[in-house]
Order: C-alpha cells, then sequence, then structure tokens
C-alpha cells in the first residue's frame, strides 16, 4: 500500500491520521466500513476519496495494531 497516502499532522483534525490533501481521517473510514457501508458507498460520500486510499486506511489501522500493546475489551452489561 501507498502509505504516503495518509498522514498526520498537528494542525489538521488534531493530528489525527486522515488521506493526505483532505479531512478525511483513518477513523472516519473505518467506522464506515464497520458499520456496514461498503468501499462504493463510502467513495460515492466522499468524492474525494479513492479506493487506494481506503485500502491505505485499513493497512495503516493493521500495521498500527501491531505493535506490542495490550487493547483491552471490556464486555458490555447485560
Amino acid at each position: 500500500m501507498d502509505r504516503q497516502l495518509i498522514q498526520s499532522h498537528p494542525s489538521i483534525m488534531m493530528g489525527k491520521p486522515v488521506v493526505a490533501g483532505t479531512r478525511i481521517t483513518v477513523e472516519m473510514i473505518l467506522e464506515k466500513l464497520s458499520a456496514g457501508e461498503t468501499i462504493e458507498q463510502v467513495l460515492e460520500a466522499y468524492p474525494h476519496l479513492t479506493k487506494s486510499a481506503i485500502y491505505a486506511s485499513l493497512d495503516f489501522a493493521a500495521q498500527s495494531l501491531r505493535a506490542d500493546v495490550i487493547y483491552p475489551v471490556l464486555e458490555k452489561a447485560a
């Protein structure tokens, strides 16, 4: 994946990773896909995005989770 498609700068979206040249965060892309939207629906809603940018966002998220960090998952109360 083209890692240059994802950038982070303190003055843009509080430093969150974004698609280069946009204010579209990796977080927002992941939220939309996890909510069931298709890549095509995301591209239609955000014409400045490309399929490569969406794949770069997924790759960025996967690489970020490779760190040796424990992520606690809290169980919801029944």
